[in-house]
């Protein structure tokens, strides 16, 4: 008689990530924005009124699990499509069904994964199953659907966007996998906190690449006479091929390389800078983190210099917002390079930092009444705006006209230096208080 295999040997066979897939809402990790209490995506799910839907993030972060969900928990047919492996003939056979079905008062929802990898003739084919009703639609792509997905199917369809998962979701989903039965629940497994950290901050936001990790490394770790297994930060190494690059992201380390970073592009140092970049990402930093970073740097160690500069930041933090890890390294690649080779100046940093003080220590100064707005009669009255130069009126669109208080009279906070293009508005600057000063005694 040919072996079968038992329903727990098959279902223990299974790799990690599928025998731990959340069975409801109660067990999903993260998306909060669209599942939290009284969210939408929540609401829609419980109340099963579920229309067609695209769901969009990056790899690993429940978009499949969610089409999991909803199929157990709605009273519609569910069809589980493979956008790799179904062609148009099975697409058509199954949307047949689905109108038949439509007829006897039976809803149909067709979840297809990875819908982007649909040509625009497989998608034609929904379009007017669709728009009949006949189908509810739900796809899964990691793709920008916009680009993706034909537009008249995607403007039936209403798009959540899913985002990577956040580090301390990820090792809640460890530790669930470390106590659960279907995980390594029934086993004696030892494992540091700071090694669960160290898989979550690996996985870059993707909760199925973590818990693969995870696996790995308990399959891999040391096991002693009485069955415990023990999982070590080289353990984890070795499965995933990476060294010890993670830090704390609170600690000292996280601010040590994040300094290093500064300071090489500070340096006109590119080769530093990417490398100091480059170990930040690859232990598992948030590049949006590097990216508001490297765009402050922009303004405060380039500023004038080179004012391109803050749109190239700007530019590589959308980047960064918009398709995530990996991808978006070169972006910040990008943005670090530009900064290490351009100009530098900080004068706009020192402007602000002066004016601070002065503004701290000086918070109840008036505001000198010729550049005050007076839109009653009363303010009026009391000299609100009297005298005031509309500077868009004189031939030169200057003024000699006083905006500091007068205990400020004469500070000077923004000083540009003469690197790169600042030397320009120098230039400018220094025009337009020499004119000023003339005009002044006038």
């Amino acid at each position: 008689m040919k072996y079968q295999p038992t329903l727990f040997e098959e279902r223990a066979s299974e790799p990690l990530a599928a025998r731990l897939r959340p069975r409801d809402l109660s067990e999903f990790v993260g998306q909060e924005h669209l599942l939290g209490e009284k969210k939408v995506l929540r609401r829609i799910i419980e109340s099963d009124t579920v229309g067609s839907m695209i769901f969009w993030g990056p790899p690993g972060v429940g978009k499949t699990t969610l089409a999991r969900i909803i199929a157990n928990r709605t009273k519609a047919r569910f069809i589980d499509f493979s956008a790799v492996t179904s062609g148009i003939k099975e697409i058509k056979a199954v949307m047949e069904q689905a109108e038949s079905a439509r007829r006897f008062g039976e809803k149909t929802i067709v979840f297809v994964d990875e819908i982007h990898r649909f040509n625009k003739a497989q998608q034609d084919a929904f379009l007017p199953y669709v728009e009949r009703g006949s189908i509810i639609l739900i796809g899964a792509t990691t793709e920008n659907p916009s680009f993706e997905v034909n537009g008249a199917l995607l403007s039936r369809c209403k798009v959540f966007v899913l985002q990577a998962l956040k580090t301390e979701d990820i090792v809640r989903l460890l530790r669930h996998a470390l106590t659960d039965p279907r995980g390594f629940g029934g086993q004696n497994v030892e494992i540091a906190e700071d090694t669960v950290a160290m898989i979550a901050n690996f996985a870059n936001g993707d909760a199925r690449s973590a818990l693969t990790t995870l696996e790995m490394a308990v399959l891999n770790g040391d096991v002693d006479e009485n069955g415990k297994v023990t999982v070590t930060r080289e353990t984890v190494e070795s499965c995933t091929s990476k060294k010890s690059l993670l830090y704390d992201k609170n600690g000292e380390e996280h601010y040590n390389l994040i300094s290093a970073l500064h300071k090489s592009m500070r340096n006109s140092d590119p080769d530093a800078a990417v490398y100091w970049l480059a170990r930040m990402l690859e232990a598992g930093e948030d590049p949006i983190y590097i990216a508001r970073r490297v765009t402050r740097f922009a303004s405060e160690d380039v500023g004038l210099a080179d004012p391109q500069a803050l749109q190239v930041c700007v530019a590589a933090f959308e980047a960064c917002r918009l398709i995530g890890m990996p991808e978006c390294s070169v972006h910040l690649t990008e943005a670090v390079v530009y900064l290490s080779l351009a100009p530098k100046s900080n004068a706009l940093y020192m402007a602000y930092e002066s004016a601070k003080r002065d503004a701290l220590t000086m918070l109840s100064e008036p505001v000198p009444l010729v550049i005050r707005n007076a839109p009653t009669k009363l303010m009026k009255e009391l000299d609100y705006g009297k005298g005031y130069e509309y500077a868009h009126n004189a031939a030169e669109k200057l003024t000699a006209m006083q905006c500091l208080p007068d205990s400020l009279l004469g500070r000077e906070y923004y000083r540009p230096t003469e690197e790169g293009k600042e030397g320009r508005f120098k230039a400018r600057l220094e025009e337009i208080k020499a004119w000023k000063k003339e005009h002044k005694s006038k």
